[in-house]
């Protein structure tokens, strides 16, 4: 099991050097270009199929013990260590990043990146891949920080040699807002790992805040949880992503919003609360309220977005969507509950499951129409798309109905159960307040609605008898790669959405490690 884990980080890395690397003659098919495509195709799957034995070699009877531990030193005079594990709380992230991965590697090997290398491009992702899963197998604070940093690279040349209009500034956006997190965060990392006597994220678990001031405390949670806030990304530093998914192509989308975004509320439930738990107290009302800002906040500029004549591009529509489903996320692990980090652990992974879907489907509307603007989409009678390509239309009302949080769906689950931590906050936590931001979201989730079938019915909706000026006649209906690449997410988000006891038995008994004390 250790040797696994330890090849699922190193995998991609590999397979991103010899994407550099000249095929060998025999392995070049149709020429190079396909060949190192191919190449993204057979590691990732390799990554993936790595991570189902993980899964299934691991313990499910004990999820709230570390396993598949690898601890070795690195850098002695820091105390520095490469150490890697899973728990129930990394594990599924583990999956969500080597499963989207590859349905990316898949859909770039069926429709070829323009406008730049092959080689390049599949470098990237491979080491987009690499940075991601070590981020959640990781257990030292400094490794993480390495991880968190080294996404940075492949996601920045992603949007700006592959994306679309704006990609250069949106590109240098992603790059300085995150980058200016992750300096503010590795000051706290360095406050924290200094002060407790060591960087171990399990022993800094174990001790639990022990031996650390309330001023350390206070200080290393403000520090790292600006620097993860900006990747999560909380109101109001988010500004940084609507322009990278606009401007990102089809992958650089589904892997920023799909994975990326994890990363930072990952870093709050396995190093902010655990390690500096006076802290997460003294700042959890704050992260509420901006939580639920960002709630409202992307709803309503989502629904000023898809109203006709508003000029609305369907992307940046469903990036101001995440930010309002990531608020969801914060606004559980700001209520200190299990309840509450439950609901956003499981919120994690439906938004990375339904947001994903969503952003492959946009991306097919964009191939086939050349826009992604809703006006042109919805043409002057309604896109109609039920009509025009009908499979392609069902997939995207699922999307839509998932991401509004329908009962039955995966996204429902982690809504609920952040709302449900915010009725019953952690003792010291102001309920009134928290009753407030209950009310919030909730009203957060009315508005998702409505903005979603808006979407629905402009797009889907329409007589496709009726020639617009701006739609055409017809639409080519989902390919059969397409429907093979599209449908794991698809079951995937109904299992979870029946079977949520599946991802909570995970979850539950390695939240209540990382609170230890806490009963509700």
């Amino acid at each position: 099991m250790q040797a696994l884990l330890v090849a699922v980080v190193v995998l991609p890395l590999l397979g991103s050097v010899a994407a550099l690397l000249p095929a060998p003659p025999g392995l070049r098919g149709r020429g190079p270009d396909q060949a190192v495509l191919r190449h993204g195709v057979t590691v990732t799957g390799a990554v993936l199929a790595l991570c189902v034995l993980l899964a299934l070699g691991f313990d499910h009877d004990h999820p709230g013990r570390m396993q598949a531990e690898t601890d070795a030193s690195w850098i002695p005079a820091l105390d520095v260590r490469l150490h890697f594990g899973t728990d129930g709380v990394s594990l599924p992230l583990l999956l969500l990043t080597a499963l989207l991965t590859f349905l990316c590697a898949l859909y770039s090997y069926t429709r070829r990146p323009e406008g730049a290398s092959p080689k390049a491009f599949t470098a990237l992702l491979l080491l987009l891949e690499c940075g991601t899963l070590a981020g959640f197998a990781v257990l030292d604070l400094m490794l993480f920080f390495l991880a968190f940093e080294t996404v940075l690279v492949p996601m920045y040349f992603l949007i700006a040699r592959w994306g679309g209009e704006g990609r250069g500034p949106a590109a240098w956006k992603f790059v300085l807002y995150t980058l200016l997190g992750s300096v503010v965060m590795l000051l706290g990392l360095l406050v924290l790992g200094l002060h407790a006597g060591t960087f171990d994220m399990v022993r800094l678990a174990q001790q639990h805040g022990a031996g650390l001031s309330h001023t350390t405390q206070v200080t290393a949670a403000l520090a790292i949880g600006l620097g993860l806030a900006v990747k999560a990304p909380m109101w109001p530093l988010h500004s940084w992503l609507p322009n990278a998914h606009t401007a990102a192509p089809t992958v650089g989308s589904v892997l920023l919003a799909g994975v990326l975004l994890k990363m930072g509320t990952y870093g709050f439930v396995r190093i902010l609360l655990p390690a500096v738990p006076d802290g997460a107290h003294t700042f959890a009302p704050y992260l509420a309220a901006f939580a639920v800002v960002g709630i409202i906040y992307g709803s309503l500029a989502c629904l000023a977005l898809s109203r006709g004549g508003a000029k609305g591009d369907l992307k940046r529509l469903i990036a101001y969507s995440s930010v309002g489903h990531m608020g969801f996320v914060l606004l559980g692990i700001a209520t200190l509950t299990r309840t509450g980090v439950n609901g956003a652990l499981y919120a994690n992974v439906a938004h990375g499951l339904i947001t994903g879907l969503l952003f492959f489907l946009v991306g097919a509307l964009k191939d086939r129409l050349g826009t992604s603007d809703l006006d042109t989409l919805a043409g002057s009678t309604g896109g109609a798309l039920y009509g025009r390509a009908p499979r392609l239309g069902g997939l995207l009302a699922f999307g839509a109905v998932a991401s509004l949080g329908l009962p039955g769906l995966a996204g429902f689950w982690g809504e609920l159960l952040a709302l449900l931590g915010a009725y019953h906050p952690a003792a010291g936590l102001s309920r009134p307040a928290f009753a407030v931001f209950l009310a919030l979201g909730a009203l957060g989730t009315l508005l998702t609605a409505a903005y979603m079938l808006v979407v629905v019915r402009r797009v889907c909706m329409g007589d496709p008898a009726a020639d617009g000026t701006a739609t055409p006649a017809s639409v080519p209906d989902v390919r059969g790669w397409e429907f093979a690449a599209w449908t794991p997410l698809v079951v995937l988000t109904v299992l979870a959405g029946l079977w949520p006891a599946a991802l909570l038995g995970l979850t539950d008994p390695a939240v209540q490690s990382l609170l230890p004390g806490v009963t509700r």
